[in-house]
């Protein structure tokens, strides 16, 4: 995450209703219904935008692009192969399509897969039906791959806060601004976040994290060897590598435990020996 823009080195989704105050630059970008973005949209690949969805900038994809009725883009919407674009779409800044151009609403992916699968069902062919599910799924995890950013519907990113209504998975090498609300977290390895944390459910530090903010749960906290928080730890209890660190006061009313490297192979009994 940079000053004005989310970075990835992948595919972005944004689900329905999101509200983002950053630009993306991604490989494919697909946004979902009424997704507010506040700044530029850049993609390498193939770019999506649905219906009623708001554009605060450029939109720039190398591939092609496919935009939604009533859509807003505030800047120009430049596209180096065809594009595909609905009925009332408003572009402030002018557009360029070196391929095809086709006025006409594109249809959802979602409907289109159910309108095909449906017909697949009238027909009786029900094997097909099944080898269709599992090429789409086995096509999902080959286009969507590890490095992508999934957004989930209704969530809010801004400067300040990043909240989302279920629950947050964050891999590994990310560069994140901004305070984390969640269901619950899970942080694979280092990754900086300039935010604090608060869950309602577990929050999982994988190693060598480095937090510049408290971490506050109504579950239990884990944090891995060599992660660094900078601020305090209010959680039901808290699980911790004796190599990490944390600067502030930790409070858990179910206990603190300081695991070392050879406990891994110690039962539940002999690490409760280990609370404080």
């Amino acid at each position: 995450m940079e000053e004005h823009t989310i970075v990835v080195d992948g595919d972005v989704i944004a689900g329905n209703h999101s509200d983002i105050k950053y630009g993306i630059i991604a490989n494919s970008i697909i946004l979902g219904e009424r997704v507010s973005l506040s700044g530029d949209l850049i993609s390498t690949g193939d770019t999506r935008i649905d219906i009623w969805s708001q554009i605060g900038g450029n939109v720039k994809t190398d591939k092609n692009a496919y935009i939604g009725e009533f859509v807003t883009i505030e800047g120009k919407l430049v596209v180096k192969s065809d594009l595909d674009i609905g009925n009332d779409v408003k572009i402030n800044g002018g557009f360029e399509a070196k391929g095809w151009i086709v006025v006409r609403n594109p249809i959802p992916v979602i409907v289109y897969l159910f309108l095909y699968i449906s017909e697949l069902l009238r027909l009786g062919k029900d094997e097909e039906v099944e080898k269709a599910l599992e090429d789409l799924f086995e096509d999902d995890v080959e286009s969507i791959g590890l490095n992508s950013m999934i957004i989930p519907n209704g969530s809010k990113i801004s400067m300040d806060s990043m909240k989302v209504p279920s629950n947050a998975i964050i891999g590994n090498k990310c560069r994140l601004v901004g305070n984390i609300r969640a269901t619950s977290l899970e942080m694979a390895n280092d990754t900086t976040l300039y935010g604090s944390i608060r869950t309602i459910q577990d929050v999982k530090l994988g190693t060598d994290n480095v937090i510049h903010g408290n971490i506050i749960s109504r579950g239990n906290v884990y944090i891995a060897s060599g992660t660094h928080v900078l601020g305090e730890i209010n959680s039901q209890s808290i699980t911790i590598h004796e190599s990490a660190r944390v600067d502030g006061v930790m409070r858990a009313p179910g206990g603190i435990i300081f695991e070392r490297d050879e406990d891994a192979g110690l039962s539940d009994n002999e690490l409760m020996q280990l609370d404080i």
